[in-house]
C-alpha cells in the first residue's frame, strides 16, 4: 500500500505564537503514524517561479487514508486554527508510490 503525505508550504506571520501550533500538532499527528520528513530548514527555489515560503513541510504517514484521517481529524482542525491565524499556509494530502 503507497505511504501517504501532508506537503505544506507555509509563511509564517507571528513566530512565536506560531509556535504553540507546533508544539500542539505533533503529537496529534503523530497519532496517527506521523513521521515528519522535512520541518523546516534551508530551502532554494532552483528551477520556476514559487511564493516567498518560509516553512516547507513533508509529513509520511502510513496510507494516503491515514494522512487524510489525521489533516480531517477534529483534535487536529481544532489546533490548525492557530496555524491558520498565524500563518499562511498552502496543504496538500498526497498519494505516495
Amino acid at each position: 500500500m503507497p505511504k501517504g503525505y501532508i506537503i505544506a508550504h507555509i509563511t509564517v506571520r507571528e513566530p512565536e505564537a506560531y509556535k504553540e501550533y507546533v508544539v500542539k500538532d505533533t503529537p496529534i499527528l503523530e497519532g496517527f503514524g506521523a513521521k515528519f520528513v522535512i520541518r523546516g530548514g534551508q530551502s532554494q527555489t532552483v528551477e520556476g517561479e514559487a511564493p516567498a515560503t518560509q516553512r516547507h513541510v513533508v509529513i509520511e504517514f502510513p496510507s494516503y487514508e491515514q494522512a487524510l484521517k489525521a489533516y480531517n481529524d477534529p483534535d487536529y482542525q481544532e489546533v490548525a486554527e492557530i496555524r491558520r491565524r498565524t500563518a499562511d499556509s498552502l496543504i496538500y494530502v498526497v498519494e505516495g508510490t
